[in-house]
């Protein structure tokens, strides 16, 4: 399988810097900005090409690659909607919930963001019985149907490997926790405190697919997958439903140049803010912001804890953002006993 966009990032001058960087247009945005603070994520040096190669998702959109869910006889049980829900709060015994994680210098976020969502919701699904982190690994390097590994895929088509496929379990880089734990470095941080997006090295190339347990080798293979029932979009009306039955869901969105910069607040993209690629994080929750009133979802991104708001950040919610509310994928897990 080929992609534009693979030549693209190989082809593209890595030294030129982002001029989306520069104090000057951070001061623009927080002038233009009504929700939102922007401020410093990345030093001056990054490369364009290499804050491009940290996105990945192409499910920004209702696909046609899979059904759209709007109802669910467990919704019954949730007919009044909390005006605020953070699950981390709401399932404590589930430490993946919170944990932001760090895809490198690949553009991997489909895949992290759906393991991550499936490792919340095997967790409460067995009342915290299953409390591992599953393979971002496995996921961006087998699941060839998918797209193109580190140069971005489909979360609808991750949620389909879950199905029939599975996934193992596999914690962070340099760690041995489960089966297959992520190979891809993660991005540093300098003297400042800023995330270096991995400028100074080459773009993460694809690895080879691994059908056997190099991190926790006590773990067998083909009994450490868990799989999922299901694979969806969801409409917007269910997305809350969804999550208070079921947890976290991955959510897909545009990203323009602007968010590189978010701090805290509720993002909204600001005038003239160019569009540089597809995204996908962890929905975690929502709310409604005392300063400004604004409705938001509230989400957990993958580009490590020092980016944003401790690596999380809340969007606008119920007006389309950035197509955020028409980009939701998610599955039910499978537990043997069914």
């Amino acid at each position: 399988m080929t992609d534009d966009y693979t030549d693209q990032i190989y082809d593209e001058p890595t030294t030129e810097q982002a001029y989306f960087l520069t104090n000057d247009y951070i001061d623009q945005i927080n002038e233009k900005a009504t929700t939102w603070k922007a401020g410093r994520n990345f030093p001056l040096t990054t490369s364009v090409v290499y804050l491009k190669g940290m996105l990945g998702s192409k499910g920004v959109g209702l696909s046609l690659n899979g059904p759209v869910k709007s109802e669910d006889p467990n919704y019954s049980n949730f007919q009044d909607i909390p005006e605020s829900f953070d699950a981390r709060e709401q399932w404590t015994e589930c430490q993946t919930i919170g944990h932001v994680r760090d895809q490198g210098n690949c553009g991997s976020s489909w895949a992290v963001a759906t393991t991550s969502a499936l490792s919340d919701r095997m967790c409460i699904a067995t009342n915290g019985e299953f409390n591992e982190t599953l393979s971002a690994e496995e996921l961006t390097f087998c699941c060839h149907y998918c797209g193109f590994g580190c140069f971005g895929g489909w979360p609808i088509l991750a949620w389909y490997r879950f199905k029939y496929h599975g996934c193992c379990t596999g914690g962070d880089y340099g760690s041995d926790e489960g089966c297959q734990p992520y190979r891809v470095s993660p991005c540093t941080v300098d003297g400042q405190g800023y995330n270096s997006t991995c400028n100074d090295q080459p773009f993460e190339r694809n690895h080879k697919c691994s059908r056997e347990c190099y991190g926790n080798t006590t773990v067998d293979y083909h009994d450490d997958h868990v799989y999922t029932r299901d694979a969806y979009h969801l409409t917007f009306r269910a997305i809350q439903k969804d999550v208070l039955c079921y947890g976290p869901i991955a959510a897909s969105y545009d990203v323009y140049d602007d968010f590189l910069s978010y701090k805290s607040g509720v993002y909204a993209k600001t005038d003239n803010a160019t569009y540089i690629g597809g995204h996908a994080v962890k929905l975690i929750g929502w709310g409604i912001d005392d300063d400004t009133d604004t409705p938001y979802w509230l989400l957990i991104n993958s580009w490590n804890t020092e980016w944003g708001n401790n690596g999380t950040f809340k969007i606008e919610r119920g007006t389309n953002q950035c197509r955020i509310d028409v980009s939701t994928t998610a599955g039910v897990p499978f537990l043997i006993e069914e």
